[in-house]
């Protein structure tokens, strides 16, 4: 009956541990926001600096399994190559030793000055701080820092309630008896790795170690396979997130439990090795908490100096394993494996947006020029760029959805705000793109000609088009509310020269000089015009908007319009003389 009581408080603490380390990463994963994806980026440059980013990372988020997802889906949308994750998962497995040495401060012993380094002393402190920065800050980041301390004091109780749970059982006899399976290495490293599995958190399966050690029945030759079997069981979540995933992505899991496996072999042949050779007095020790955090560091370690000069062959392994398709496989376009980590799939996402962007711009430009030398490869391309475009909103929208409704910081909601406001635009740019190739196609069939007059206007509309066209995409893609600002002003001025064309293409028609049939061209393409110029300043103003962290598109036009911005009356001005506004 003891036994089962301990178990059931065992369990509670799991329960502790396992929430407070979700409550911790999440907030130390929202508070390094941008940095995390942009850091892993800058893993490709050499394998010594992917290595320490992949520990720094690691570190950040409290847990290498949520790493190692991460760069499956990395992978799996072609934003990173297998061969890149190597050197950051080495890392990552580095960095998750971390954890064990925090956890292991609950087995700090004396009095004085190291009885406040004891977690049930500073613990509750800190969650108080923790939670009045949760309740009274209206700050995002304050929170999330509370969040940090709430989430570590609530780990450090975990662990308390675990260490608390086995400290009764040390002279029960059938708790002895059930470690004498840990007497078993190969054993005893099968249940940690199954447990780990199940569990998915090595570090929580560390933790449990680390609160046996106060039984005393735990000694160091017990807790090394118990630390191994741990590291190969936090793989079972990245071979889980490699369901269904490219054979490229399926690697990155692939290799990772090679390098544990590998690891394992060598580290357990080595110590029963030394041990039968030099009979090591110190594998009876009981290692305690921090003996436990130290085998774990020394084994990813040694690990990673061994296997760090042999990446070509694990490669050349993890491919013989998984073999590329023959038919091959597409990656995905954003692999919502990706959403696990927020600011990694914000990021990725406003990349998305950005190419989006840009196939937008070049699509436009392209139906531009169809009016001056129309050329059907020309349509072609246009069309399936459209068909592109529309690719882009179904799947940046269906990923922005549910990215939307994660924790973030708030840099990162704004840049999800602004994608969700803007995606649609550039859409509806690919669309009016195909409008205006038909007119073109229209003009060339019929053999339409304008006026030099109208024609001297289209030119002249066409080139204030092209220059808001730009102007927009460059303050979208460098998220720049300076150069946003002018877009509303020059839009002004199209308005007016669209008018002014409706206008003298009416004297025009009464005088003889224009057809109807030119003029029903003529109005479909100031229509196209007109639409496109007032979908850049949506996209203006969303840049804008954002920016300040709200929303409203007519109250800042109304505002911009009616207020006599010195700005905007200036900007407006300099275009209208640019463009030969009276």
């Amino acid at each position: 009956m003891q036994v089962l009581f301990a178990a059931l408080e065992l369990i509670g603490g799991l329960a502790f541990f396992l929430y407070g380390m979700n409550v911790m990463s999440g907030g130390l994963g929202k508070m390094a926001g941008g940095s995390l994806e942009r850091s892993l980026k800058k893993a490709t440059a050499n394998p010594i600096l992917g290595m320490g980013l992949g520990a720094g990372i690691t570190v950040a988020i409290q847990s290498s399994s949520a790493m190692t997802v991460m760069l499956v889906g990395l992978v799996n949308s072609g934003l990173m190559l297998f061969d890149q994750t190597i050197n950051v998962i080495m890392g990552a497995n580095i960095g998750t030793t971390v954890t064990s040495w925090i956890t292991s401060l609950s087995g700090v012993e004396g009095g004085g000055l190291m009885e406040l380094l004891k977690p049930k002393n500073f613990s509750p402190i800190i969650a108080i701080i923790g939670a009045v920065l949760i309740m009274m800050s209206k700050k995002t980041k304050r929170q999330d820092l509370g969040k940090i301390m709430v989430g570590f004091a609530v780990l450090m109780y975990g662990m308390t309630f675990m260490s608390d749970a086995m400290s009764g059982l040390q002279d029960n006899p059938a708790f002895r008896a059930m470690l004498t399976a840990f007497d078993n290495p190969l054993l005893a490293v099968a249940i940690s790795t199954l447990f780990t599995g199940i569990i998915q958190s090595s570090a929580a399966t560390i933790g449990i170690v680390q609160a046996l050690t106060v039984t005393g029945r735990i000694t160091v030759a017990s807790a090394i396979p118990l630390v191994l079997g741990a590291n190969i069981g936090t793989c079972a979540t990245a071979l889980l997130s490699s369901v269904g995933v490219t054979k490229e992505a399926k690697k990155v899991s692939v290799v990772h439990i090679i390098i544990k496996i590998t690891g394992t072999i060598v580290f357990m042949v080595g110590y029963l090795a030394a041990d039968a050779i030099f009979d090591l007095p110190f594998l009876g020790d009981n290692p305690g908490r921090f003996g436990v955090a130290l085998i774990h560091t020394i084994f990813n370690i040694v690990n990673t100096i061994l296997l760090f000069p042999l990446q070509k062959q694990l490669v050349a392994l993890t491919n013989l394993i998984v073999r590329p398709s023959k038919k091959g496989t597409e990656g995905a376009f954003l692999d919502e494996r990706l959403i696990s980590t927020p600011s990694v799939a914000v990021n990725e996402a406003l990349v998305q947006t950005k190419n989006m962007a840009e196939v937008a711009q070049k699509t436009l430009e392209a139906s531009l020029e169809l009016f001056h030398h129309f050329d059907e490869k020309t349509a072609d391309r246009i069309l399936k760029d459209e068909d592109e475009l529309d690719a882009y909103e179904d799947k940046l929208g269906s990923f922005l959805v549910k990215l939307s409704s994660r924790s973030m910081s708030d840099h990162d909601s704004r840049q999800v705000s602004l994608m969700l406001h803007t995606i649609g635009d550039f859409e509806r740019l690919g669309d009016h793109a195909v409008n205006l190739l038909k007119t073109a196609r229209e003009i060339r069939d019929k053999e339409i000609t304008f006026s030099e007059d109208a024609q001297a206007e289209i030119r002249n509309m066409t080139d204030a088009l092209n220059e808001i066209l730009t102007l927009t995409v460059r303050a979208f893609r460098e998220y720049d509310r300076n150069q946003a600002i002018h877009v509303e002003p020059l839009e002004q001025v199209i308005d007016v020269l669209i008018a002014h064309s409706k206008s003298k293409h009416i004297e025009r028609l009464q005088l003889g000089k224009c057809t109807i049939q030119t003029g029903f061209v003529l109005s479909d393409l100031l229509t196209n015009y007109e639409r496109i110029s007032d979908h850049c300043s949506n996209i203006a103003v969303a840049v804008i908007e954002t920016g300040v962290g709200s929303f409203d598109t007519h109250a800042y036009l109304n505002d911009i319009k009616t207020g006599g911005s010195r700005g905007f009356v200036d900007d407006y001005k300099r275009y209208a003389e640019k463009y030969g506004i009276a």
